[in-house]
């Protein structure tokens, strides 16, 4: 018996020591409190597991609503975010309207009275000395002189003086209308309307080839704007007519060029930029024989005269167009404003390319019109364009008596 109370003695006091063990050291432990659950306790950050709230009482699809079509609501972004731009819808590009220009004929006698305002210091200055009541050896040096200023040259001026004195003094000079008479025939006369004016751009029937018109010039003529115009003036004669860009060494030539012939629906065979400018002309006139069209005109890149390089290559083109068959028009563009100076240039591009006619440009901004006297002089080829202005068709077939009439007055 006593056995028993004994043994159960010593488990209450063996129970006791272990608590008292094991209590404080539970009791000294600092108790770490739960860490923060992101997208509960806190927004999520870069790098955190967003836990979705458990607290957050979720639906069902039955109690989410679709939008209605054509509901506005249905495309609102999410709070705080911006509604992307809705795209633009997309509408066909309105295709190019085609220019139809107006009629060659008659635009230098519609022009003329642009060209007397341009050309009055020779033609006001001639009539005026020739009205005196006497015409002395003064008088004549300054018609002389006149006539100088206004680059018709040495010889033609020596010329007309000459002819002006005979005739003053075998039929003499009543009035202002009688030197006006006498000076417009002996202009007509000095400016040689006997010359072939005419361009040659119609097709050839013979072996079906599109006639091939050069133009060629100096930079700053305004060449490929004289393209363009001519391009204007052929369509206008109801001519089909393809462009080619041979001036490679520009991509604003090629593209302005590109922009003259789309306005009238003219194409134009172009090349890469820097590419070999008689490849293209070839390829232009390949094209134009391929689609049989009228008259294929070519650009040129503008170059001084003094190069000799690129004068070589320019009778490279054109021998190189040959090889298609002959060129029917090499046509030279000319300042008119350069006067004297053109003369020097004239002559090798004739020497190189054999010039057959001539556009003078800006002719309505100098009153230098003699210049069209001394320039077919010195070449033996007719001027057979003019540019009177900056519009898109004030480039007029040359008329001799409209000419020397809006010198006139």
């Amino acid at each position: 018996m006593w056995v028993y109370i004994v043994i159960a003695a010593v488990i209450v006091v063996l129970a006791v020591a272990l608590a008292a063990y094991y209590v404080p050291r539970r009791r000294g432990r600092e108790v770490e409190p739960p860490s923060p659950r992101p997208g509960v306790d806190y927004q999520p950050g870069v790098g955190d597991d967003a836990t979705a709230p458990t607290q957050q009482p979720r639906r069902s699809v039955q109690d989410v609503g679709l939008p209605e079509p054509g509901d506005a609501t249905a495309t609102a972004p999410p709070a705080g975010q911006t509604a992307p731009e809705a795209p633009a819808p997309e509408t066909a590009e309105p295709a190019p309207s085609i220019e139809r220009p107006e009629p060659a004929a008659g635009r230098l006698v519609r022009l003329r009275s642009r060209l007397a305002r341009s050309q009055s210091s020779l033609g006001k200055g001639l009539l005026s000395l020739l009205s005196r009541e006497r015409l002395d050896d003064d008088t004549w040096e300054e018609i002389e002189d006149t006539l100088l200023a206004a680059d018709l040259g040495v010889t033609p001026t020596g010329e007309l003086v000459e002819r002006l004195r005979t005739r003053v003094r075998v039929e003499g000079v009543a009035d202002a209308d009688a030197a006006r008479a006498l000076v417009r025939e002996e202009l007509i006369s000095l400016v040689d309307p006997s010359l072939d004016r005419e361009l040659r751009t119609e097709r050839h029937v013979e072996d079906a080839r599109p006639s091939v018109v050069l133009v060629v010039g100096v930079n700053g003529t305004g060449k490929t704007t004289t393209v363009g115009k001519l391009a204007r003036v052929l369509v206008a004669e109801d001519r089909d007519v393809l462009l080619g860009a041979a001036d490679t060494f520009r991509a604003a030539a090629v593209d302005q060029l590109t922009t003259w012939g789309d306005r009238v629906g003219v194409p134009t065979v172009r090349g890469p930029e820097g590419g070999d400018p008689a490849s293209v002309a070839f390829d232009a006139v390949k094209a134009g024989i391929d689609q049989e069209v009228d008259s294929v005109v070519i650009d040129t890149a503008g170059r001084l005269q003094t190069k000799v390089g690129l004068m070589d290559e320019l009778g490279k083109v054109k021998r190189v167009v040959e090889k298609h068959g002959p060129v029917d028009e090499v046509l030279l563009v000319l300042d008119a404003t350069t006067g004297q100076n053109g003369m020097a240039q004239a002559r090798v591009f004739s020497e190189v390319v054999d010039v057959t006619g001539i556009v003078l440009t800006k002719l309505d901004g100098t009153a230098k019109g003699g210049i069209v006297v001394a320039v077919q002089r010195e070449l033996g080829v007719p001027v057979k364009l003019v540019g009177l202005g900056e519009g898109p068709d004030d480039l007029a077939p040359f008329d001799v008596e409209a000419f020397v009439d809006g010198i006139l007055g």
